[in-house]
């Protein structure tokens, strides 16, 4: 692995936007920012999403200028940032992948689904996610105008940080703590629990079932509440400039990690290394934070 940080372009704005956050991360980290096209000569004759119907050299043509005025406009934009740009024969998964497991970090985009209030999250970014080694960042566009270059200094949104408790994963946690301390920024760490189904949990703490001694729901939530400190304890000494705040939820973690990430400037969330009979696999929390967090969301991977 290059300590590199990558973006995937395809012509879009929102590989573009994806390839702008990954400049200005490049510049927190002081690492170089590489631009990655993938690139097929279509054999048919009818245009793509973002190049006219034209012949093969023409198509070419195109698709070398993608990468390269990329290049050009983060040049212009971040002075300091150290950048190149590929253009690479292939379809854009195996691509990918093999650009993110040559890089440090790999940043791709979504896009907005005006009036629906969630993320359009591609084929191809989903099987990048699902399959990546490294982690992945997911950058949607944004509205303000990027066309002058953004601060790669403070001050940031703050962090939040999905964790669970069951296996909390160090890859994850340290990837929290590290972007906040990059950018001087708070952390918020979300653990989503929920009771188990025998209890029959009521619209508060208390349990309906009556073989369930009173009081016990506020136990459990004492308990989640100090494993999820046990679980920070270690981290919070390692980056004791970042300020840290615990927040221990019942209910699915995704509703309120959407919650949490209004207005964040990352939302990092794990995802198990393991693959299903039927291929790679997301759980319904990646899922659900990818398509509708507004945040930039990074997806660590892990055992």
């Amino acid at each position: 692995m290059s300590r590199i940080i990558t973006a995937g372009l395809d012509g879009s704005c929102e590989s573009l936007a994806a390839a702008d956050w990954a400049a200005r991360e490049s510049l927190l980290r002081d690492l170089p920012c590489r631009l990655v096209h993938a690139w097929e000569l279509q054999s048919y004759n009818y245009p793509s999403a973002y190049a006219p119907s034209v012949g093969p050299a023409l198509q070419r043509h195109w698709a070398e200028r993608v990468p390269r005025e990329a290049e050009e406009d983060l040049r212009r934009r971040y002075p300091d940032l150290r950048v190149s740009a590929d253009q690479v024969d292939g379809q854009p998964v195996p691509v990918l992948l093999a650009a993110a497991a040559d890089a440090e970090l790999l940043v791709i985009g979504s896009r907005g689904l005006s009036g629906i209030g969630g993320f359009l999250v591609g084929s191809v970014a989903l099987s990048v996610v699902a399959r990546a080694t490294n982690p992945v960042v997911l950058v949607r566009v944004e509205e303000p105008d990027a066309s002058e270059p953004r601060p790669a200094e403070p001050p940031f949104g703050e962090v939040v940080l999905g964790l669970g408790l069951r296996r909390p994963a160090d890859a994850v946690i340290e990837f929290a703590f590290d972007a906040a301390a990059r950018r001087a920024s708070a952390l918020r760490v979300v653990h989503g629990w929920s009771p188990p189904a025998y209890y029959g949990m009521d619209t508060g703490f208390g349990y309906t079932s009556g073989a369930v001694t009173p009081g016990l729901g506020g136990e459990l939530a004492a308990q989640e509440a100090i494993g999820l400190t046990d679980a920070l304890r270690p981290w919070r000494e390692k980056f004791p400039e970042v300020e840290v705040t615990e927040k221990s939820v019942t209910g699915g973690a995704a509703r309120h990690l959407v919650d949490a990430a209004s207005g964040a400037g990352l939302l990092v969330i794990g995802r198990r290394n393991r693959s299903s009979a039927i291929g790679t696999h997301l759980g319904p929390v990646a899922h659900a934070v990818m398509h509708h967090a507004a945040a930039p969301v990074a997806v660590v991977p892990h055992d």
